[in-house]
């Protein structure tokens, strides 16, 4: 089945600077910095940067990232609790902004 998210594309992010190399350029070596061990860890970070593909919902960052944290030793239970972190402060958010429909809701029936 043909869909708009092809795992080969992946390979071809360093393309997206062709046109435009300076800042392409600027932005892999922010990339890589903040990936470097740091007060975190590599590991931890491939495990924040997994999370985080979920809650933005980036098939490729997931296949990244999903391969970088088995490979820094993070196991499918780790990753699986990653994720579920990162669906509860979605889901959270979504509902916190329920305040703001019931404030408009009171304000327009009063």
């Amino acid at each position: 089945m043909e869909t708009y998210y092809k795992p080969e594309d992946l390979l071809k992010f360093e393309d997206i600077g062709k046109d435009s190399p300076e800042l392409a350029k600027k932005f892999f070596e922010y990339y890589s910095a903040v990936f470097a061990e740091g007060e975190l860890t590599e590991r931890e970070k491939s495990l924040i940067a997994l999370a985080v593909a979920h809650a933005v919902q980036c098939p490729y960052c997931i296949d990244a990232y999903t391969q970088t944290c088995l490979e820094k030793g993070s196991n499918m239970a780790e990753m699986t609790e990653a994720i579920h972190v990162a669906v509860a402060i979605r889901g959270g958010a979504s509902l916190v902004h329920g305040v703001q429909m019931r404030n408009v809701g009171e304000k327009i029936s009063m």
